[in-house]
């Protein structure tokens, strides 16, 4: 048991006396977390599900609503469209996604609205080609004098 603050000790020279004489026993020797950097979320407010959200984040498991998470998959297969080798795979992606999406407007979640139609499979072709042509314009204007012909 911790022995009382002696009348007439300042409480802060009294602590650092107190936290002094436990270092000496070795009482913070092998704590657990020893040597580990402290929690990033110290600053942040209390939550009571903070175990559930570290649990997903570190199992990668969302909790969006069905129409958000299509939303974003749609979001996500455009980038991958667009960074696609080959036309055949770019059609391909933006076919996949179209079918989810025609799925979900024919029979809707609960939930916000999916807020979204499926993309013109030739449209995003076209872009594709647009953005290819670009990026083979701009390599060859950097001086490197290659010819994609």
């Amino acid at each position: 048991m911790t022995e009382r603050k002696p009348p007439g000790v300042p409480f802060e020279s009294w602590v650092d006396h107190q936290i002094s004489q436990a270092q000496g026993r070795g009482d913070f020797d092998r704590l657990p977390g020893a040597g580990r950097p402290l929690p990033r979320d110290l600053e942040e407010p209390y939550d009571e599900l903070w175990w559930v959200k570290r649990k997903m984040a570190r199992e990668g498991l969302s909790v969006l609503p069905p129409a958000l998470a299509l939303r974003k998959e749609a979001e996500d297969a455009l980038d991958a469209a667009y960074a696609a080798p080959t036309e055949r795979a770019v059609r391909k992606i933006i076919t996949d996604v179209n079918v989810k999406i025609r799925d979900m407007l024919l029979k809707p979640p609960p939930g916000p609205p999916l807020g979204r139609r499926p993309y013109d499979v030739d449209e995003v072709v076209r872009e594709w080609r647009e953005r290819r042509e670009g990026r083979r314009a701009a390599d060859g204007s950097s001086g490197t004098g290659a010819s994609d012909a």
